[in-house]
């Protein structure tokens, strides 16, 4: 079983309330074998929602409090992160989930770079909160 961000098998939950297809991974991987989630969902957000980034650090301080996740609007749904961050892992755990695809430079789901929190597009080394959580608990993540 993978754990794999909705939005890449083409589900309308990115902020925006588009997807991310990505074609390839539908081909590839079979799809029984697959535990689509959308963090910012399962934390209660709806779909479209202001774009939101890490301000402060990345997904490793917002679990230790010290960075937040902020909207474009300035809303503070850290919250929202964490909570969605939590269910996902219960859902990976529950279905003994090893490893995880999912989307790049997300506040949830990058793994390795996320946005700055200035919202201009530009990319800092870290991980979203989803991808933090995931890694603490031994789930290997891939972009």
């Amino acid at each position: 079983m993978i754990l794999v961000s909705a939005c890449l098998i083409g589900v309308n939950c990115r902020y925006d309330g588009k997807h991310s297809l990505v074609k390839s991974m539908l081909e590839e991987l079979d799809p029984k074998d697959l535990l689509p989630i959308c963090p910012e969902q399962l934390g209660g957000l709806s779909t479209p929602r202001s774009p939101a980034e890490i301000v402060g650090g990345d997904g490793k301080d917002v679990l230790k409090g010290n960075a937040k996740v902020m909207t474009i609007d300035g809303k503070d749904v850290t919250e929202a992160f964490v909570r969605g961050a939590q269910e996902s892992l219960k859902m990976a755990k529950f279905m003994g989930v090893t490893h995880a695809v999912l989307k790049s430079n997300s506040p949830s789901c990058g793994a390795g770079e996320v946005y700055d929190g200035s919202f201009t597009g530009k990319l800092i080394k870290g991980d979203g909160v989803t991808t933090a959580l995931l890694k603490q608990h031994g789930i290997k993540v891939l972009t």
